[in-house]
């Protein structure tokens, strides 16, 4: 029999809900994280730079206002509760090793920034903007700009200065980035350029705060893990527009020659996990938004009976460039909602 280290392990979803964050009692040390953060010291060492980020379990990812650390969700510390992560969002962030030091590299920027309080140099407020400026719930990205770096997800650079710094210490810190090649021509070579220098006169150096202060740490957060994810999940939620009509009547069949043929609503259930992947990755869309958007086109195709005719790996790819299309729409159109920061 295996032997358990935590009492939840064994549970079902359903009755893992129940428990509260503070009970889960998960740690950085021991676990894949705590070679995730010793890499990252790696890479700061290498670069001379003195500080390191102390790290500590919480709800999510965030590095706190004049904090220099970064705390690191819960989930990742434990298999059992990455699955369950996926089984509430439909994605794990930071779930790989590659996608946890991209989002570690992040987060180090903003803890350095706290710690040697760079904000407050003027070179730095004239490249990235005011770190004092309201930090926003949503933001609109212009995909098309060539004024920041593109390091995480949905143009996340463009959200606020502070992330825009972030952005672009991860780039220039990430080992074999190659970022004056990659960046050559751009105005955001610039701020990279900035950083480089900026690195150079700080390493060696002590940083001016050397709190080890955590902030929500995970034993305090009393919350189940039920609300915590139904909060999660409402802010990804929203109405899907009524408006793939004439679009899925052009990919699918309503003739009556085809009533025999596999219903359209069959055909995208079976590849919709397929499809929702894929689309996430190359829009930036949230995994659980593209679910509620392949549920209304599911429903509609049902209600206008219609059936999928030809080769399946042709609409299969012709109904992912669809749902990328409209996903481009609802994120960048004119009437669009705005997008949420992250």
């Amino acid at each position: 029999m295996p032997r358990w280290k935590y009492p939840w392990e064994k549970l079902s979803d359903q009755q893992l809900l129940q428990h509260r964050l503070s009970s889960l009692r998960v740690t950085v040390e021991g676990t894949w994280l705590e070679d995730c953060v010793h890499t990252l010291y790696e890479e700061l060492d290498e670069r001379g730079i003195r500080l390191r980020p102390h790290t500590w379990i919480s709800s999510e990812w965030f590095s706190p206002a004049n904090v220099p650390g970064i705390a690191i969700p819960f989930y990742l510390a434990h298999p059992r509760l990455m699955k369950l992560e996926n089984r509430m969002m439909l994605d794990v962030e930071g779930g790989t090793w590659s996608e946890c030091m991209a989002i570690l590299r992040h987060e180090a920027g903003h803890a350095l920034q706290h710690g040697y309080q760079l904000q407050r140099r003027r070179r730095w407020q004239q490249l990235f903007g005011p770190s004092s400026k309201h930090y926003p719930r949503y933001y609109r990205p212009n995909p098309a700009s060539r004024r920041y770096v593109q390091h995480l997800r949905l143009w996340y650079a463009q959200s606020h200065p502070d992330e825009d710094f972030a952005e672009t210490f991860a780039v220039w810190l990430r080992p074999r980035s190659n970022w004056r090649t990659r960046y050559a021509g751009w105005p955001a070579l610039k701020k990279l350029e900035y950083v480089d220098e900026l690195m150079a006169e700080i390493a060696g150096k002590r940083p001016l705060l050397t709190t080890r202060e955590r902030v929500d740490p995970l034993r305090i957060l009393n919350q189940t893990l039920g609300e915590h994810y139904q909060k999660k999940q409402a802010f990804y939620a929203f109405t899907p527009p009524k408006t793939y009509d004439r679009d899925l009547s052009r990919l699918f069949s309503t003739d009556p020659r085809h009533r025999r043929a596999q219903a359209a609503s069959s055909f995208i259930r079976r590849h919709r996990a397929q499809i929702r992947r894929l689309v996430a990755r190359w829009t930036g869309e949230n995994q659980l938004t593209l679910d509620a958007v392949l549920d209304d086109m599911i429903s509609r195709c049902r209600e206008l009976d219609l059936r999928a005719v030809g080769p399946e790996r042709r609409l299969v790819m012709d109904f992912t460039v669809l749902l990328t299309a409209k996903t481009m729409h609802a994120l960048f159109g004119p009437s669009r909602r705005k997008w949420i920061a992250l």
